[in-house]
């Protein structure tokens, strides 16, 4: 089912870990009417970087999925309003935040964090407005620490 032109429900409920654990992940129906925000807010992100393709890396996850991967238990993965993505043909998902950084009001972003663990990066997206300012532009370089703004680690 598409959610827009670009984005199907399918994609951004997509996840490996939940069929590899036998797990269900189908939204509730608030989470449901959040992800067509979310997938509304990544049109958005895709026509502000040229176009290119955003890649969804992780959409929504309910709580046992969630848990599965490690996620934060208050994620916004959880309610539908949170996106990983990665856009290749617009550059590296640092450049990707950077690039996204001067836009968040004007795209809908109510959070931007580019995510590093080492081996991969990707830049997460939310339609939830963080209750503190200076948790909207982070930098998460998994077991190293949490960084205000988008910094290279």
């Amino acid at each position: 089912m598409k959610l827009t032109e670009h984005f199907t429900l399918a994609e951004l409920v997509a996840s490996s870990t939940a069929k590899r654990l036998g797990l269900d992940n189908t939204p509730t129906a608030e989470a449901r009417a959040n992800l067509e925000r979310t997938a509304q807010m990544l049109e958005r992100v895709r026509a502000q970087l040229g176009g290119h393709a955003v890649i969804v890396t992780s959409g929504y996850r309910g709580r046992q999925v969630n848990q599965a991967v490690g996620g934060a238990t208050s994620s916004d993965h959880q309610a539908g309003q949170a996106a990983d993505i990665q856009v290749p043909g617009f550059g590296k998902p640092y450049d990707v935040a950077k690039a996204l950084v001067p836009h968040l009001d004007a795209l809908g972003i109510g959070q931007l964090i580019y995510e590093s663990n080492g081996a991969s990066q990707w830049v997460h997206v939310s339609t939830r407005v963080q209750s503190r300012p200076a948790n909207r532009v982070i930098t998460i370089a998994v077991g190293r620490g949490t960084y205000l703004g988008i910094q290279l680690v």
